[in-house]
């Protein structure tokens, strides 16, 4: 029953930071405050009203537009909203489930059990946030902002070094500590390393940047949060995703028939990174387990 309701809260609670995170997105490029002016149609600025603004359900009752202009409001708003709904429900409801907690509670006392889900549940909730919103500032604008990037490298790695602490010994808290800050800061350099070594050989035999520097930020991100192991899982998922948008979009038959304007398509690579890390952060563990075992290792 736990598990149900915190899934439950846990989802409603996604609903409305997704929707917080749609203002975000509207008005971050833009260079606009997030808290004024309020809420309001882009295309006649007129200001909604409050039943105007639940997520997902005002988006469905209005079918899509403006209630004054009838203009269109974008798919992204409820997919936003959905995306982050879903993720942190699905978040709890693996971090609630007695499969995770038996163990945990065999080897530690109640309050800290219940610390080290919260700290869990939380770093996923921050982390899921913060990709799906540079997914879409990546796929919209091609941008993937410092303040999003390099603050969420350091929560992660506050957040592993808070994790990795409780997790440990009670007698060996300082070992455990050094282990979790060592494990993320290795995550952060190897994979941000990843990202500017493949720059610096497309550089080298085309002359020209085929990866920008705000990728590597992300990969270190995405190290920070999941270590090594996790970064590359999802760089390897980011990489066959935007293959497949590849081979999709030389389907088009306008860009199948001019090899110079496909190859002038840019390719947001770091909203598949951005789609990688939520798949890796989900289920890489089980993931990497597989393939492990698979590889006979």
């Amino acid at each position: 029953m736990i598990r149900v309701l915190g899934t439950i809260v846990a989802g409603l609670l996604g609903l409305a930071f997704g929707s917080f995170l749609n203002v975000c997105l509207s008005r971050w490029p833009a260079g606009e405050s997030i808290v004024h002016p309020r809420s309001h149609c882009r295309s006649c600025g007129r200001t909604l009203a409050w039943w105007e603004n639940v997520p997902l359900v005002s988006w469905l009752a209005l079918r899509g537009r403006c209630r004054n202009c009838r203009a269109w409001i974008s798919w992204r708003y409820p997919l936003v909203e959905l995306s982050v709904g879903v993720l942190w429900a699905w978040t709890a409801w693996q971090v609630l489930s007695s499969r995770g907690l038996d163990p945990l509670l065999d080897a530690h006392s109640l309050p800290v059990v219940i610390y080290i889900c919260v700290c869990a549940g939380v770093g996923n909730f921050i982390l899921c946030w913060l990709l799906v919103a540079l997914a879409v500032l990546d796929s919209e604008h091609f941008w993937l902002p410092d303040s999003l990037t390099l603050s969420g490298t350091g929560l992660g790695f506050l957040f592993v070094l808070a994790h990795g602490t409780m997790i440990g010994e009670s007698g060996s808290m300082k070992y455990a500590a050094e282990r979790a800050a060592l494990t993320s800061i290795a995550g952060i350099l190897g994979a941000a390393a990843l990202i500017l070594l493949i720059r610096w050989i497309y550089w080298l035999f085309r002359r020209r940047e085929g990866i920008g520097l705000g990728d590597a930020k992300l990969m270190a991100m995405l190290g920070a949060w999941l270590g090594l192991p996790g970064a590359l899982l999802a760089f390897c998922l980011g990489v066959v995703l935007g293959a497949i948008a590849a081979i999709v979009l030389l389907t088009v038959p306008s860009l199948r028939k001019s090899s110079e304007g496909w190859a002038h398509i840019k390719l947001p690579l770091g909203t598949f990174l951005c789609m990688g890390g939520i798949v890796s952060s989900l289920w890489g563990e089980r993931m990497i387990g597989a393939y492990l075992r698979w590889a006979g290792f």
